[in-house]
């Protein structure tokens, strides 16, 4: 995902991260060191994971554009070491030489930028206070990353700098050498701040404003800093960077510092917490999830919530580095969508809504692009965490009763970026398959809102509609069957195709709340993908108002009609109707070829729209994966298509292809944007042997397993054991498979079956049994062949 897919802001934005960007760092391909615990002992997951996975990035090219999130899971705040300049969205990148301060952020992507952040940094020596003064060397020799804690040896200062988080808090340890003027900044960061220093209380106290958008007027995250030791003098520094006693300063970009004389080896703590509600409320959650206890108990904590997560799903394989990718992978899944709601004095979840800008009763998540996410990871939350898909659910219900429409893209409220009416997908998934406890009546009428009509959206500061907002052109679709090329609306054929899809699930959400009428209507809308299938060149194809076909017409031309991608991308986004698909471009074997074809046809593209080679045209180039873009999601299902055409040996050949070749647990080790768990959940689910390609349907293609044993630990206690015999580099075929004891050969798998635990195991070969999984009976759904 990139925010050049939002047409009104790409020009700005590209223009300003382009003149900001920095060149990339040649890496060595396994550049670990010791900084995502390489002495993992056994059982402790959590030490499997290298969050510096996919931080080796920058504006030109992306191999996760991940930072190192120290956070609980789903926690409302995470916190970073910062290496890039503050405000750049590249807060951290690997092969940056120098850090300017740890933070406290809520950024999903550096394409949607930080909001609500705030950093401290400690120093030795005269003060510096501007961040490229105070930024000192470090090296990975001397940093220590995990989910749970971050440590880092700051030299040019002889500190060393720990935190470890809550959901809402956290504690820092700084450990000092002799120093005469030891100092601790807290630093507001630009856009907007206040702080008060309390040198009786020790405390910092204020808050922050900053934010790129999605916020009411009155948005603030009000914070607290607890410090253990007295200041001998403390000063706070205003927008000129002036430094006076000051206790109280308010403005643009304000700060605070306070100063010690240490011993050699003293540590200085400081517990911080925030709140979206209030100064009260962020003592509150400071109290609540911190109290009284130690930096070793607070980091024990964070752990044992990781390895209680990872713990669900244990891997049994010889290969340490696919362990390793596995539980990293995982573990960007439990991060987004965040917890945007905190728990008042009466232990209840209560929430300031960034769409009225009131305190409101309930739950609220938040920083998620349902365009990226709707794919894979809500499939997952529906299959192994249906409690926190359900409180999800009830945020958006929140949200359509105090915004009036559904986020597509929420950080923390509407964003105009992406496409689609993706939002009708995981609600109607959640529900179809088994998650309750929320209002589903409020989603479904919030669902055929968007369906509907384009009227009424929400508008931005400056009077615009937030366009990703509901259905661009809803009533070009509704009346022609797709958006037309030629209407001034942007990326066209995709929302044409995205639009479909989301009408079958809206479809399938209606035929089980009993909404007959409703149902047919979106089932038929559901076949509107055939308006744009051009037979003479077989890929999709921008269509005008009056029916005549988009002309000139490369189908190697990124954007335009596209989202992020081209012809050969986005053509198979028909994961309603795999089998109707199939008829279009005439039968299995056509269908089949034309896959392949993607892998074989050399990278060429045409970057006309954009005016630039947006990375993720260069992800693809560079991988020798001929047009498979793997890189960013609209394809990131193709491969399990073949289950549908009689050939799934060639989905368990792929998968595993990919699997090798594009993820790893390193600072390269992603193929693209990690975009908020989605291309993790593509490596997690393929990692397991499956992947959920339809919506609504609970049902997952099969591909081919990595590991030689897996336990899952399913909602409700049962465990699903999932064995490989004979399973390897080069065992990726699957010869025959049993599903407790019997005989299974289908090419997907059942959520119901799946849920029900037992043993599903496959035996596996390095040829491939071209028979297994082929019979045409056996394949998954399709509307078109519907079972």
């Amino acid at each position: 995902m990139s925010i050049l897919s939002a047409r009104p802001l790409r020009a700005g934005i590209a223009a300003l991260f382009a003149a900001a960007s920095v060149l990339p760092a040649m890496v060595p391909a396994i550049a670990q060191g010791p900084s995502h615990g390489a002495t993992a002992r056994a059982g402790a997951l959590s030490d499997l994971i290298n969050p510096l996975m996919g931080t080796d990035s920058t504006y030109e090219l992306s191999y996760g554009n991940t930072y190192p999130a120290v956070a609980v899971p789903f926690g409302m705040n995470f916190w970073t070491p910062v290496t890039g300049k503050p405000g750049s969205g590249w807060g951290y990148m690997y092969h940056d030489n120098k850090i300017n301060g740890i933070k406290q952020t809520h950024q999903p992507s550096p394409w949607m930028n930080d909001y609500a952040a705030f950093s401290l940094m400690a120093e030795t020596g005269a003060l510096k206070i501007k961040e490229d003064e105070r930024a000192s060397w470090y090296s990975h020799k001397a940093e220590e990353s995990h989910p749970y804690s971050y440590k880092v040896y700051l030299a040019d200062y002889d500190v060393t700098a720990e935190v470890a988080p809550t959901n809402r808090a956290a504690q820092f340890r700084f450990t000092f050498p002799k120093a005469d003027d030891a100092h601790i900044l807290l630093d507001g960061l630009p856009g907007g701040s206040m702080v008060t220093v309390d040198p009786q209380r020790r405390r910092i106290t204020g808050y922050v404003r900053n934010n790129h958008g999605g916020v009411p007027g009155n948005f603030r995250n009000y914070f607290v800093a607890q410090f253990d030791h007295d200041f001998a003098v403390s000063r706070t520094w205003d927008d000129n960077w002036q430094l006076t006693s000051d206790r109280t300063r308010e403005g643009g970009h304000v700060g605070a510092v306070v100063s010690f004389a240490t011993r050699a080896g003293e540590q200085v703590g400081v517990k911080v917490a925030s709140s979206f509600i209030s100064a009260e409320q962020a003592e509150r959650n400071l109290s609540t999830e911190v109290g009284s206890d130690s930096f070793d108990a607070t980091r024990a904590k964070a752990k044992q919530a990781w390895d209680r997560e990872l713990s669900r799903i244990q891997v049994t394989d010889p290969n340490l580095e696919n362990r390793r990718t596995f539980y990293s992978a995982l573990y960007r899944m439990l991060q987004f969508p965040r917890m945007f709601y905190e728990i008042d004095a009466r232990g209840q979840p209560v929430h300031y809504s960034p769409y009225d800008g009131n305190v409101h009763p309930g739950f609220m998540y938040t920083d998620n692009g349902f365009w990226d996410t709707w794919r894979a990871v809500f499939p997952w939350f529906a299959l192994m965490y249906p409690e926190r898909d359900s409180e999800i659910m009830q945020g958006l219900a929140n949200t359509y009763k105090e915004g009036g429409w559904l986020p597509e893209w929420a950080s923390p409220g509407y964003r105009d970026v992406m496409i689609g009416s993706n939002s009708t997908n995981i609600i109607a998934d959640a529900y179809l398959n088994g998650v309750r406890g929320f209002d589903v009546e409020a989603l479904y009428q919030a669902m055929v809102k968007n369906a509907t009509t384009s009227q009424g959206r929400p508008v931005d500061k400056r009077g615009n509609v937030v366009g990703a907002v509901g259905r661009e052109g809803a009533e070009h679709y509704n009346q022609l069957g797709y958006v037309p090329y030629d209407v001034g609306i942007n990326e066209n054929a995709a929302r044409t195709l995205e639009y479909a899809t989301a009408d079958f699930s809206l479809s399938r959400l209606a035929a089980a709340l009993g909404k007959t009428e409703d149902a047919r209507l979106y089932a038929t809308r559901a076949q509107n993908y055939r308006k744009l299938f051009d037979a003479q060149t077989g890929w999709m194809r921008g269509r005008n108002r009056d029916g005549s076909w988009e002309t000139p017409y490369n189908p190697y031309k990124w954007g335009d009609a596209f989202t992020e991608g081209n012809a050969l991308h986005y053509s198979w986004s028909v994961m309603q109707d795999v089998q109707g698909l199939i008829d279009l471009m005439g039968g299995d074997r056509k269908f089949v070829d034309r896959l392949d074809s993607v892998f074989t046809t050399p990278p060429i593209f045409d970057d006309s729209y954009y005016g630039q080679v947006i990375h993720e045209i260069r992800e693809m180039q560079i991988v020798n994966m001929g047009q498979y873009a793997h890189g960013n999601q609209p394809i990131q299902h193709m491969i399990y298509l073949y289950d549908w055409a009689g050939a799934p040996w060639k989905a368990q050949y792929h998968a595993r292809d990919i699997m090798r070749r594009l993820y790893a647990p390193t600072p390269d080790g992603y193929p693209g944007d990690e975009d908020n768990g989605q291309t993790s959940a593509w490596y997690v689910f393929s990692a397991l042997g499956f992947y959920p390609v339809t919506p609504t349907v609970g049902q997952y293609a099969v591909g081919s397993p990595l590991f030689r044993n897996v336990r899952l630990t399913m909602p409700g206690g049962k465990v699903l054991t999932i064995e490989a015999q004979n399973n390897g580099p080069d065992n990726v075929y699957i010869q025959s498979a049993t599903l407790n004891g019997r005989p299974y050969d289908k090419p997907w798998l059942s959520r119901e079956a799946l849920q029900a635990g037992g043993t599903l195991r496959f035996n596996m070969g390095p040829t491939p049994n071209k028979a297994w999984g082929a019979r045409k009976a056996d394949a998954p759904f399709s509307m078109s062949a519907a079972k």
